[in-house]
């Protein structure tokens, strides 16, 4: 891992305004010294504008964990890249697991919350991963590669200079499972091919593709080892200040 890394904690739907405004200001406090990394929090959307207040001047960005890719209009519930901006966000987490498998989610409609979200000034963070029926059958990087040249279908390469890439297989996530660092960097490897094929080895050397799927303090460094993981999508172990902060600070 040679470039920038990127830590983001993605804290799906837990805290309330209340705790999601301590768990910041401790993350925050915990992380003031660190160089080399780019922090990320992506909270509940209800809390982005007041984690936003909480970590403005300080080394940590905000991120939204999902958005829509219509500008506006009769779409109850959802919320806009236009929107986050406004509130402060840098980053949004797009095609996460969780929104496909439990939402319905295509590679389609990833595509377009991509492109929004590139419109508004936006970094997505791209999710990709196969389920464990598709690894078990010899097929992880078939599902991912397909999973990438449609999200990524009609980028530019200066757009595409401006997303970054989360490994997750699902079958990692929230079980308390984790990828080997091998198999890993394996996937990780094989992503920055696809890149390169579709956009020249500068941009895909530039990509940043990390991991997720049960990170935790006790494998980041092991992981964060590997040449082609470039950072971490947190889950559970965010929602802990002094976890996510030694995550933050591995070694």
């Amino acid at each position: 891992m040679t470039k920038r890394a990127l830590i983001a904690g993605n804290w799906k739907m837990n805290t309330t305004l209340d705790e999601a405004a301590e768990l910041a200001a401790s993350v925050a406090d915990l992380t003031k010294g660190t160089e080399g990394v780019d922090i990320v929090l992506a909270p509940p959307s209800i809390s982005l504008d007041r984690v936003a207040g909480i970590i403005k001047d300080t080394n940590v960005s905000l991120s939204a964990q999902n958005l829509y890719f219509e500008e506006s209009g009769a779409f109850t519930g959802e919320l806009s890249a236009k929107m986050l901006a406004s509130v402060g966000c840098e980053y949004v987490i797009i095609g996460h697991s969780e929104r496909r498998e439990l939402f319905g989610e295509t590679d389609e409609g990833v595509n377009k919350k991509i492109m929004a979200a590139l419109r508004e000034g936006l970094l997505p963070i791209l999710c990709v991963g196969e389920t464990l029926e598709e690894r078990e059958a010899g097929r992880a990087l078939e599902r991912v590669s397909s999973q990438v040249r449609v999200a990524l279908s009609g980028l530019t390469n200066d757009e595409m200079a401006r997303v970054a890439v989360a490994y997750e297989p699902i079958w990692a996530i929230g079980t308390g499972r984790t990828a080997s660092p091998e198999d890993a960097e394996e996937i990780h490897g094989g992503i920055r091919g696809i890149l390169e094929e579709l956009y020249g080895k500068v941009i895909s050397d530039k990509t940043r593709i990390i991991y997720g799927g049960s990170v935790k303090p006790d494998n980041v460094d092991s992981l964060m080892a590997m040449e082609n993981i470039d950072g971490a999508l947190v889950g559970g172990a965010s929602l802990k200040a002094d976890g996510f902060a030694r995550i933050v600070n591995f070694e």
